[in-house]
Order: structure tokens, then sequence, then C-alpha cells
């Protein structure tokens, strides 16, 4: 680690970090985003694990800077940390004091290794001397890690570091699995597409020719036949579409099957899902929509769109290249002057 560490240490608030609040400020309950799943799991965590690695610590403090002592406090005791695939030792100054000791023994030929530049030595350690650092990719592996650090003390005095690596795969998961946010969210796309916009003109695909046809055929595959989501590539000529009854594998319509209404024969009558957040009622609403963003402007003009009926979310990808994620009912109520 860096010089500066007893500074890193002495520097950080004296008070463990509190949980993350889930409630806004009027006190309505908020969905966790994804950096909120993170912070529990890391919580959760570290609650595991600080614990065993503190007391392993204090086992190697009184033989610290003998080798071959440290590598049987280490082996003798490894089981004692849940989920690590590494132990080791590291002076103040990142030099690595001890061999590895994995699950299967002492790894010899570490011994004087440099961990000062590595992603976890970075961090600041907290005041109360425990860190789980941030997920990196690991050095052997090429895998996502994580490490943590515990300081080791002898008379009062930091003296160095408890290191433990973890491979994220053999972490159990027990924080809630994020929702997708359901808010407006524009995102910029390629800036050569976008400087160039104004040079370039639509050029009529087959799917154009045969839009409104095409487009009565997905009405029916999403609110009778049971597709949940489906993707329109327009200039493409193409329709991409999962169904609820196979829902891990998608299906590409192509211009020739989005010209033949046959198709809905293929797959059977479905149930409207009643926990779908768009309603039957406003899917052909949200394509005659995207009918008009395609063809209403020569240049700015519709590329790509999704629909997904749980998510309630529309997507729409332009001819500049910049895409907008929208609630269903918030593109609803935009009309089409407000696009062009």
């Amino acid at each position: 680690m860096s010089s500066n560490t007893a500074a890193q240490i002495e520097n950080t608030a004296h008070t463990e970090p509190e949980p993350l609040s889930l409630f806004s400020k009027d006190g309505h309950l908020m969905k966790p985003s994804w950096k909120d799943s993170i912070h529990q799991q890391r919580g959760e965590l570290a609650h595991l694990l600080r614990e065993p690695l503190s007391q392993l610590a204090e086992r190697c403090a009184p033989v610290w800077g003998d080798c071959d002592a440290l590598d049987a406090v280490l082996t003798d005791h490894f089981a004692s940390i849940p989920h690590c695939t590494t132990l080791y030792c590291v002076g103040m100054n990142g030099t690595q004091i001890c061999n590895n000791v994995g699950p299967a023994g002492i790894v010899p030929g570490h011994v004087g290794g440099d961990r000062s530049q590595r992603p976890y030595m970075q961090e600041a350690v907290p005041i109360w001397g425990f860190l789980l650092s941030n997920a990196y990719i690991g050095q052997n592996g090429h895998r996502p890690t994580l490490t943590a650090l515990q300081v080791v003390c002898r008379d009062s005095l930091a003296v160095g570091y408890l290191g433990a690596a973890f491979d994220l795969r053999d972490l159990p998961v027990t924080a809630a699995l994020y929702e997708e946010p359901g808010d407006w969210r524009q995102v910029k796309g390629d800036p050569a597409i976008r400087r160039t916009v104004f040079q370039q003109s639509r050029v009529e695909s087959p799917l154009d020719g045969n839009l409104e046809a095409a487009l009565s055929i997905l009405e029916e595959l999403l609110t009778e036949r049971g597709v949940f989501q489906c993707q329109i590539h327009f200039s493409s000529s193409l329709a991409t579409i999962w169904t609820l009854d196979d829902p891990l594998r998608y299906r590409i319509l192509d211009h020739e099957t989005l010209s033949d209404p046959d198709i809905c024969l293929i797959y059977p009558s479905h149930p409207y899902p009643s926990d779908a957040t768009i309603a039957p009622g406003e899917i052909s609403r949200i394509l005659n929509t995207l009918q008009a963003l395609r063809l209403t402007d020569p240049t700015i003009y519709l590329r790509m769109a999704s629909i997904n009926i749980f998510n309630g979310m529309v997507s729409l990808t332009f001819s500049c290249d910049g895409s907008h994620y929208m609630p269903h009912d918030e593109f609803l109520a935009k009309d089409i002057s407000f696009w062009f």
C-alpha cells in the first residue's frame, strides 16, 4: 500500500457507514436501484467476513515478520474465512511478507511480491481497520474479484494487513435483484452519425412499404398470441419477438413474414397477462405512433423501437443514433410535434 496509508486510515470517518434508506424524503418506498442492491450485498458480505478476519489478524500479530510462522497460521485457519480463495499478509508498504495460502495449502513464490499498485491497495482503509474492496478484474484468473483487508496491530501499532481474496463466483448472492427504473432516459449514440445526420435522408425499406399491415400483425401477436416483447428494426425490415411460452429464445420475423398474416396461426392464442403494465388497448396506439415517427420526417426518423408489456417501456432509436427509454404512458402523451 502507498506510504500515506496511515493518513488514509486516520482521515476516514470514525463511524461505520449507515445503510442506504429506501424511503424518499416524503416517506414513500422507493424501488431499489442497482447501486442500492450492490450496497446491500456488500454490507452483508462485510458482516459475514469482518469478525473471522479480525480474529485471524489477532493470531497473525504475535508472529508478524516470520514468514514460516505466518504461513502456518494462515494454513491452520484458512477454513475459518468463508468463501475465501487466497490468504496472505503484506506490510504497510504493500510488500508481501508470506506466501499465498489457498484451499490446497501453501502456494510458494509470492514472498516479496509488490501488491502496492493493486486496486484494493489504492482504497482508503476505514478507521475500524476493515476494508471490503470494490470488485475488480483479477490479475491471474481475469475474473471479477474482490479483496478484504484487515489491519494487523501489534503493541497498538498497525504493522500491516491480512489480505483475503474472493472470486465473485464463490460468494452468495443475498440482495434482491433490482428493478429496471421506469423513468425516461435519453442516451446519446455514435458522434460520427450525429455529425452527418442532416446529410442523409431515409431510404424506404421493404417494411416501410407495408408498414401498416406489418404493425397490425405485431399488434395481434402482442395482444392475442403471447408475445410480450418485440423489437422492430425498421431499416432492416425485421422484428425480433419473445413469447411467454418460450421466453428464453427469440424469433426473427423478416419482411416476408411480416407481410403474411398467416404467421399468426403458428402462435397459439394466449390470454393477455393480467400483470402486464401496458394495457392491450394501448398497443395499437403505441404502434401507430411508431409508424408516424418512422415516416413523418425524411431526416430525423425512427430506425428501431421496442415494446415490453411488463416493463411498460418503449425504446426508440432515431437516425441521429440517439436513443430514448420511456414509460409507455409518457410516450403516448407526447404528440408528433414534440419529436420534430
